[in-house]
C-alpha cells in the first residue's frame, strides 16, 4: 500500500528529471550557439598590396618647389612657410603625386584625371592581390572602397565590379568623407558583415584622390595638405572561413571606434572648406590636437580593457583619476605609467605627420623602435590618408619584425573627428616580399630624426 509520502516521490521523481534534461539541452544549445557564432565571427586577413607609383610620378624637394612656385597667388611669405614646411616635414624624396600635379595641372583637374588616378591605383593593387591569393574575383562576396574626396557615378565599387566582372549577388559598399581612419572603418563594416555570411571572402580597397583636391590658395593653414599628402593605398583581402585559417597572415582580434561629431570644435578641426579666394582645400585649426588628445583617450578607454591584464587596467584606472584631477588633457600625459607591451607587442601608428607620430607615441609611451615603422612609412611614402597604416605594418614585415602570434595594434585620426583602432594577431612568421622590397635595406636613413622621449 503505497503512502503519502511515496506517491508524492513517484510523482515528482519524473519531473525533477524532465527539468534536468531541460537543463542540460538548454546548456548545450547555448554552447553550440556561442561555438557558432565565434566561428562565424572570425576574421581573417588574407593578404594586401600596397600601392607603389610610377618612378615618373617621385615628388622630390626639387619637383615640390616648382609646384609651388606655380602658384602665382602666393607671396614671399607663404613660399618660405611651404618650403620650410616641406624640409621639415620627415618627408623623404621618394613619395608620389597624382600625374596631373606633376605635368602642371593641378589648377585645373578634370573628371577624366580624377578617374585615370583611382583606376590607376585600384586595379593596380587588386590585380596583384588577386594573383598572389589566387582568388577568383567571381568568389568574392563584398566590396568596400573607400575614398573621401571622389564619389563619381557609377561609383568606385561599380567599376570594380565591371573591371572584374564579379558576381551580380556581390555586395559592395562605396565609403566617402570618411578621412584618414577610414580603413579601419572599412574593416569593421566587413567584421560585421560577415555575422550574416558564411565561408564568405571581402575585399577593401583604401585610398585617397590628391589630384583634384590640390589646394590653390594661400591660407597657411590650408596648405599643409599640400605639404603632407602622398599618391598611395591598400588593397586588402578577408574572409571568415576558418578553414582557410592556416593560409591567413593575421587574425582581427578587436575593432574600436570612437566619434565626436557632436562636439562643435571636434567636428569642425579638420575640415574641408573654401578660401576668401574661392579656393577649396582642407582647413586645420588650433583645436586639432586637443580633439586628437580627447578622441584617443576615449578610444583607448575603451580598448585597454580588451587588450590589457588586470594589473593594467587598475594602473589605467589610477592614472585617469590623477589625470582628472589635474585636468590635464595633452596627449603626452594620458598613457604616462602604462605598459602597452602588455597587451600589443607592435604597433602601427597612422603616418599622418611627424607631429603627429611624435604625439601619439608620447601619449602611449612608445619607444623610437616602437614608432620606427610610421615613421619610415612617413619618410618613404608621405601621409597617404586611409591608406597609410598598410605602409606602416608591410614596414614591420619587411623588417622582419611579426612572428606567429604578436599582437599589432594599429591606430589611425581622422576628420570628423574620429579616432578608430584595432587589434591583428599574426598567424604565421612574416617575411614575404612587399612594396618596401627596393628600398627597405636603406631604411631607416642614419640621419633620420627621432627625438628622445
Amino acid at each position: 500500500m503505497y503512502t503519502r509520502s511515496t506517491l508524492k516521490t513517484d510523482f515528482f521523481l519524473p519531473m525533477e528529471l524532465i527539468m534536468i534534461f531541460c537543463l542540460l539541452f538548454f546548456i548545450i544549445f547555448c554552447l553550440r550557439k556561442l561555438v557558432f557564432q565565434k566561428r562565424e565571427a572570425c576574421c581573417y586577413m588574407m593578404a594586401y598590396e600596397c600601392y607603389k607609383a610610377p618612378e615618373d610620378r617621385k615628388l622630390d624637394t626639387d619637383t615640390c618647389a616648382r609646384i609651388v612656385l606655380r602658384n602665382k597667388n602666393l607671396g614671399l611669405q607663404e613660399y618660405k612657410f611651404l618650403l620650410k614646411t616641406i624640409v621639415s616635414s620627415g618627408i623623404g624624396e621618394e613619395t608620389y603625386s597624382p600625374r596631373n600635379v606633376i605635368s602642371g595641372q593641378e589648377d585645373s583637374p578634370t573628371l577624366k584625371d580624377s578617374i585615370s588616378e583611382m583606376d590607376g591605383l585600384i586595379f593596380d593593387t587588386l590585380d596583384k592581390l588577386f594573383a598572389k591569393t589566387g582568388i577568383s574575383p567571381t568568389k568574392i562576396d563584398i566590396l568596400v572602397v573607400n575614398v573621401s574626396l571622389f564619389s563619381p557615378a557609377p561609383s568606385l565599387t561599380a567599376r570594380v565590379v565591371n573591371r572584374y566582372k564579379m558576381r551580380s549577388n556581390v555586395k559592395t559598399f562605396n565609403l566617402s568623407e570618411m578621412g584618414c581612419s577610414a580603413s579601419i572603418v572599412a574593416i569593421d563594416l566587413v567584421q560585421h558583415l560577415f555575422k550574416s555570411y558564411k565561408n564568405a571572402f571581402a575585399i577593401v580597397v583604401s585610398t585617397e584622390s590628391l589630384g583634384s583636391n590640390w589646394y590653390q590658395g594661400k591660407e597657411k593653414s590650408m596648405m599643409l595638405s599640400n605639404c603632407l599628402f602622398r599618391s598611395g593605398g591598400c588593397s586588402m583581402l578577408f574572409t571568415n572561413n576558418s578553414a582557410l585559417k592556416h593560409q591567413a597572415i593575421y587574425r582581427l582580434k578587436h575593432v574600436v571606434r570612437t566619434h565626436l561629431g557632436s562636439n562643435d570644435e571636434a567636428c569642425g578641426c579638420c575640415i574641408q572648406v573654401a578660401d576668401d579666394l574661392g579656393y577649396k582645400g582642407f582647413l586645420l585649426t588650433k583645436s586639432l590636437k586637443i580633439s586628437a588628445a580627447k578622441a584617443l583617450a576615449a578610444n583607448l578607454r575603451v580598448l585597454f580593457p580588451k587588450i590589457l591584464p588586470l594589473s593594467e587596467q587598475l594602473r589605467y584606472v589610477y592614472v585617469s583619476r590623477q589625470q582628472n584631477k589635474t585636468k590635464r588633457n595633452s596627449l603626452q600625459e594620458m598613457g604616462a605609467g602604462l605598459n602597452l607591451k602588455t597587451g600589443a607587442d607592435h604597433f602601427c601608428v597612422h603616418p599622418g605627420g611627424r607631429a603627429i607620430i611624435d604625439e601619439v607615441g608620447k601619449s602611449l609611451s612608445l619607444s623610437n623602435y616602437d614608432l620606427e615603422p610610421a615613421r619610415m612609412a612617413l619618410h618613404r611614402f608621405g601621409n597617404t590618408s586611409a591608406g597609410g597604416l598598410w605602409y606602416v605594418l608591410a614596414y614591420m614585415e619587411a623588417k622582419q619584425r611579426l612572428k606567429k602570434g604578436n599582437k599589432i595594434l594599429m591606430t589611425s585620426l581622422g576628420a570628423g573627428f574620429k579616432c578608430n583602432s584595432c587589434v591583428f594577431e599574426v598567424t604565421r612568421d612574416l617575411k614575404d616580399a612587399n612594396v618596401w622590397k627596393d628600398s627597405i635595406d636603406q631604411y631607416p636613413p642614419r640621419n633620420h630624426y627621432q627625438p628622445i622621449h
